[in-house]
């Protein structure tokens, strides 16, 4: 072919370069080898990765479950009011064991079972309601054997402010003005204005000083402690409105006991999967200051001995049934984990 100058012009062909339908195969199977593989790999590690998380969790949880039981038992025993000089708070800590015949706690190896659940009292006094005087009408005391409690208050506080702060199920603590006596009742009645003075209607002691487990749903008073109680209150001894926390485990779903912190009629989860909590205590009596005793019944319940608390909690991670792996504490398919804390409860530990 001639151009306009009459020269020839050369035409050259070029083809495409590209993969033929083997090389596309090949090509393919290698790819579905290798992802095959990556599958393989990342399935293998979900179930570690799963675990892993599951026991950070439960980790995070359980530090945090210790770390708001230790904000609260270092505070236990406070109720000192400017004017209410105490020198011996009475009373600070109770420590409820399991109920009896549970077997869950060995006291000779001083092990304990699944499901082996404790209930702590912390004891504080209502911050927001005055102590007030006890007194009767006509005299200077009043016994608390009977079904009524006569309080008169200090300061520039009202009747009528005094007496709009009890309420029907709020529990006392009444005390002498040494802390060498006490004893507690629960109100039947919210408070009233009567005679110059505010009248509380409750649930009477026995002649002891004692009261039944509904009526001291604490604990705090009991017939092994029965020099520290005492039901004569005068005029410069004190009725302090309690506001207790009390902590337990909700095992109404085995599936997920829950630890709980209960107080002023609130109940909040503080951690889950939670199947052991043990409370113990050291108590000051010259012999075992420095041994805890997780049986409460081997002080006698004697509370205003306690000096410090040792509190054992374990948790679980979810039941992975499809696992092999079983755990050494009860033989279920989870891993667990076991915290423990001491805390010196600032207003107990100074007694001495």
């Amino acid at each position: 072919m001639k151009n306009r100058s009459g020269k020839e012009r050369s035409t050259s062909h070029s083809s495409a370069a590209g993969f033929s339908l083997v090389e596309l195969l090949v090509a393919m199977a290698i790819f579905l080898i290798i992802g095959g593989a990556a599958v393989t790999l990342v399935q293998r590690h979900v179930p570690i990765f799963t675990a892993q998380q599951n026991q950070t969790a439960l980790n995070l949880a359980m530090r945090n479950a210790v770390a708001q039981m230790q904000i609260d038992v270092v505070n236990a025993g406070t109720g000192y009011y400017q004017g209410v000089n105490i020198p011996s708070w009475p009373i600070g800590i109770t420590v409820v064991n399991s109920a009896p015949g549970t077997g869950c706690y060995d006291s000779v190896a001083k092990t304990y079972s699944s499901t082996c659940f404790d209930t702590l009292n912390v004891i504080s006094v209502d911050q927001n309601t005055p102590p007030s005087n006890p007194s009767d009408l006509g005299a200077n005391c009043v016994s608390t054997t009977s079904s009524s409690l006569f309080i008169t208050p200090v300061g520039t506080t009202t009747l009528a402010q005094l007496a709009a702060d009890f309420h029907t199920g709020d529990q006392l603590l009444l005390v002498k003005s040494d802390g060498s006596q006490m004893t507690t009742t629960i109100l039947t009645g919210d408070g009233l204005v009567t005679g110059g003075k505010v009248k509380l209607l409750h649930n009477p002691t026995a002649v002891d000083g004692t009261n039944t487990s509904s009526a001291d749903p604490l604990a705090l008073s009991n017939s092994a402690d029965s020099n520290k109680l005492g039901v004569q209150f005068c005029n410069t001894d004190w009725v302090l409105k309690l506001a207790p926390i009390t902590y337990q485990v909700d095992a109404s779903d085995p599936t997920n006991p829950k630890l709980t912190r209960t107080q002023g009629g609130q109940t909040n989860v503080i951690s889950e999967q939670i199947i052991g909590f043990k409370v113990g205590a050291a108590v000051w009596n010259g012999t075992t200051d420095d041994t805890y005793s997780f049986d409460a019944n081997t002080y006698l319940h004697d509370w205003s001995l306690i000096r410090s608390v040792r509190i054992s909690l374990i948790g679980r991670t979810q039941t992975d049934v499809a696992n092999n792996f079983r755990n050494s504490f009860d033989g279920g398919a989870y891993k667990i984990e076991s915290v423990s804390v001491v805390i010196n409860p600032r207003n107990l530990s100074m007694n001495d």
